[in-house]
């Protein structure tokens, strides 16, 4: 039987009742067993209680997800949230460093909305925190009083970057639509980052590390939702779960090594 990578997926502390819980959305994790062909693991966002070292011996790739919180404006030198902002200094102190450490090892890394703005942050960049404020942008949020369908459904067109990472996935073609479901977004793009693709509005809606060793995207959009039915979002995961299952390839292939010199 063919082994299957596992992905770490990031969650969200929440409280549930008096009880804090971890929590990720199904259809991140739908999206990494059919999307990817691999196994999803919640990763709770204990912060610096695990240590990513002790986490990279067993996962072969991570899905940082996109989240109702906006990122802790601290964190990349923003001005105080509007009142009744939600934040959650939690998974800020995990998936921070985490995704850092992560792309310096070589980890394939797909990160999506919050995830996206995450990977800014993590490489200096600044964020918008409330786009549809800002001059010259459009309103990127969704109406939550639609069906999801209309929701999730495509928004706006998406320009791609000529010769880049994304437009290699969507078979060379130069705008696709996607949906927009986001307040935030990015301002100062972070040092090391490659723009993948813009908004119409010239917001950027995508991103690569330039020199990572791995698979690494950041999207602005949810490509998880109906991945199957999107040809791009299909190509997405199933690009991310073969980066996946190279590196458990050679994650296991090392132990298999180490092993038989003991």
């Amino acid at each position: 039987m063919q082994m299957k990578p596992l992905v770490g997926v990031t969650a969200d502390r929440t409280m549930m009742g008096p009880l804090p819980s971890h929590v990720a959305g199904e259809k991140y994790l739908a999206a990494v067993v059919d999307g990817a062909q691999a196994l999803a693991m919640l990763l709770p966002a204990l912060g610096d209680r695990q240590a990513p070292d002790d986490l990279f011996a067993h996962i072969d790739g991570l899905l940082f997800t996109g989240s109702y919180s906006n990122v802790e404006p601290h964190r990349y030198g923003g001005h105080a949230s509007a009142p009744g902002t939600l934040h959650d200094a939690a998974r800020d102190a995990t998936t921070l460093p985490l995704m850092r450490a992560a792309i310096d090892a070589g980890i394939p890394v797909l990160a999506i909305c919050r995830g996206f703005q995450e990977m800014n942050v993590v490489f200096g960049g600044t964020l918008h925190q409330s786009v549809q404020t800002v001059d010259g942008y459009d309103d990127h949020r969704e109406n939550k009083e639609d069906d999801l369908d209309v929701q999730y459904g495509p928004s706006h067109a998406l320009h791609l970057m000529q010769g880049g990472l994304l437009q290699k996935l969507a078979g060379g073609a130069s705008e696709v639509r996607v949906n927009s479901l986001h307040g935030q977004g990015v301002e100062r793009l972070g040092d090391g980052l490659t723009v993948e693709a813009h908004a119409p509005d010239g917001l950027i809606e995508a991103i690569s590390v330039t020199h990572a060793r791995a698979f690494t995207l950041g999207v602005q959009w949810h490509p998880e939702w109906k991945h199957a039915s999107d040809t791009l979002s299909t190509a997405i995961f199933r690009a991310f779960g073969t980066a996946c299952r190279e590196r458990m390839r050679m994650r296991t292939g090392s132990a298999a090594a180490a092993s038989a010199h003991v």
